[in-house]
C-alpha cells in the first residue's frame, strides 16, 4: 500500500536483477582467467604483460591470488543482492518495516564487512608485486565509503529493527 509510488523502485528491481546475472557471468570469467594460468602459464603471463618482471612468478603468483579472491567474492556479492532484491519486494508490496528486512539488513552488513575485509587482502597482495618500474594498479584496499556503508548498513538494519517494534506496538494498540 505504497502511498507515493516512485519509479525509482521498478528500475531498482530490473538493476538488481541485471546484476545478479552480470555477478555470476563476470564470476565465471574470472574464474575461467584463472583456471587458464595453470593450464598455459607463459602465454597467460605474456598476455598479461609480465613475463619481462624479474620477479614474474611471484607477480603470477600474486595476480592468481586476486583472482581467487575475486571468485570468493561473487558468493558474497549475490547473498547481498538476492537480500535486495527481498526487501525491494516488500517496498514494492508497501511493507518494508518486517523483522525479515532488519534481518536482511543485518546480514548485508556483514557481508560488505567481508567484502571490505578481502577488499584489504586484495590491496595487501598487490603491494609486494608492484614495483616503481612496473606498478601493478589495484583498485582495492582500504576504502573510506565501503566501511562507510558498513556502518551505515548495520545502522539502518537496527532502524528496521525498531521500525518493526514500533509497528508492531502501533498494530497492538489499535
Amino acid at each position: 500500500m505504497s502511498r507515493n509510488p516512485s519509479a525509482a523502485l521498478p528500475i531498482a528491481f530490473v538493476t538488481l536483477r541485471i546484476l545478479v546475472i552480470l555477478n555470476w557471468v563476470f564470476g565465471a570469467c574470472i574464474l575461467a582467467l584463472l583456471l587458464y594460468t595453470f593450464v598455459n602459464e607463459p602465454w597467460t603471463m605474456k598476455a598479461l604483460g609480465v613475463s619481462a618482471y624479474p620477479n614474474a612468478q611471484i607477480v603470477m603468483n600474486g595476480m592468481r591470488a586476486v583472482a581467487a579472491l575475486g571468485v570468493a567474492s561473487i558468493p558474497l556479492n549475490y547473498a547481498v543482492l538476492k537480500r535486495l532484491l527481498a526487501i525491494a519486494v516488500t517496498v514494492r508490496r508497501g511493507d518494508p518495516f518486517v523483522a525479515d528486512n532488519a534481518y536482511r539488513l543485518n546480514a548485508i552488513a556483514w557481508i560488505l564487512l567481508a567484502l571490505q575485509l578481502l577488499g584489504l587482502v586484495i590491496g595487501w597482495i598487490g603491494e609486494p608485486i608492484s614495483t616503481h618500474e612496473h606498478p601493478f594498479h589495484l583498485d582495492a584496499g582500504f576504502s573510506f565509503n565501503g566501511w562507510l556503508a558498513v556502518i551505515l548498513t548495520f545502522v539502518l538494519a537496527r532502524v528496521f529493527a525498531e521500525g518493526t517494534l514500533m509497528r508492531e506496538d502501533l498494530e497492538g494498540t489499535v
